[in-house]
């Protein structure tokens, strides 16, 4: 059974970090590129930054030079390190594999508020 469990979300305000992580069961975590995503109020679940199998890293929309994903493969884990926090980052953020739409998690929830 796949499994994907979120954790390191919270409240934080403008400027400030937080470390993100996401533990997988289930599946041969390194043959997967992983990606994390973002689902604001009211609004879709958007990729926000992805990792390939050798490393490399992506980013979309305006996360890049604020945000850095990372992986353990040795702990099948991946990470988002979200530095100068903003507002509009608040939601509930998701990992999972790559172009895959299904067994998500449960989330974590990034509140960025003063």
């Amino acid at each position: 059974q796949v499994q994907f469990v979120e954790s390191g979300g919270g409240l934080v305000q403008p400027g400030g970090s937080l470390r993100l992580s996401c533990a997988a069961s289930g599946i041969v975590f390194s043959t997967f590129a992983m990606g994390w995503y973002r689902q604001a109020p009211g609004k879709q679940r958007e990729l926000v930054a992805s990792i390939t199998r050798g490393g490399s890293e992506n980013y979309f929309g305006p996360v890049k030079g604020r945000f850095t994903i990372s992986r353990d493969d040795t702990m099948s884990t991946v990470y988002l390190q979200m530095n100068s926090l903003k507002p509009e980052d608040t939601g509930v953020y998701y990992c999972n594999r790559l172009g895959f739409s299904t067994s998500w998690g449960q989330g974590t929830q990034v509140t960025v508020s003063s």
